[in-house]
């Protein structure tokens, strides 16, 4: 059994089959999928397939190449949809480097107020990090982030990186370009997470894994990227099933949702 832990069901892709999408992963013993918001429209989404579909939990909060729309207003909404049931981490939340459509000073206030949110309702985040290594460790670490911990989601950083983030009580999780044949970085840093801090996940629809690169991606694929972590870490693929979904599982735990 696998968990999808950063599944984009709520995207304008999915909008006429995310339910065949979610029929299709359980065929492929994905049995769990979680969807991450990135704005309101999509956080609000995201709550609305969890209610529908048992196996599915939400994931609320603003990205930061939409920061520059967020208002107090915006974080008084997301509290209380915080509340709701099923919804299970604060995210995706963090800085953007490389599209930098929003100023780099913006970005950095709504990831604090975000993480300031996300222990106040007592939940994990959800990290985005593209290009920006040093300012979102720092920024994790100066706003306590341990404190609730979350996911490194898509991680490509450096195994030293990866020791400092789940020493603040993150999961590293990996999706579809581990799976690629140029991704060197990636394949040894996968082999180094401790079994316990180790997370699957597609970024649906996008990072399409091996053999479907360059296609539209989807939660049934996450099994590419957990045979491939589970063949470069010499396992079998049942027990890194196994453990990254009791990983997701102990995470995303509290008393109002799994």
């Amino acid at each position: 059994m696998i968990f999808d832990t950063h599944c984009h069901l709520n995207d304008e892709q999915f909008a006429e089959d995310y339910m065949e999408m979610i029929e299709k992963a359980k065929l492929n013993q994905v049995t769990q999928i979680a969807i991450p918001g990135f704005d309101r429209a999509s956080s609000l989404k995201a709550i609305a397939i969890a209610q529908q579909v048992k196996e599915c939990y939400a994931i609320i909060g603003y990205h930061p190449n939409d920061g520059i729309h967020v208002t107090e207003e915006s974080y008084s909404e997301l509290a209380e949809l915080a509340k709701q049931p099923k919804v299970v981490a604060i995210g995706e939340i963090g800085l953007d480097y490389h599209w930098d459509t929003t100023a780099r000073e913006i970005q950095a206030q709504v990831f604090r107020a975000q993480i300031q949110l996300a222990k106040a309702q007592k939940l994990p985040i959800v990290i985005h990090d593209r290009d920006a290594h040093a300012d979102v460790v720092r920024i994790l670490q100066e706003e306590n982030a341990s404190e609730v911990g979350g996911i490194m989601h898509c991680y490509s950083g450096s195994i030293e990186m990866a020791r400092t983030c789940m020493d603040m009580n993150f999961r590293i999780s990996f999706g579809g370009p581990v799976t690629f044949k140029n991704a060197k970085r990636p394949q040894e840093v996968v082999k180094e997470i401790p079994l316990d801090y180790l997370l699957v996940e597609t970024d649906s629809p996008y990072l399409c894994p091996e053999p479907h690169r360059g296609q539209r991606n989807e939660p049934a694929y996450v099994t590419f990227v957990a045979r491939k972590i589970a063949e470069l870490r010499g396992m079998e693929y049942e027990e890194l099933g196994a453990a990254t979904t009791r990983n997701a599982e102990q995470l995303f735990q509290n008393d109002r949702t799994i």
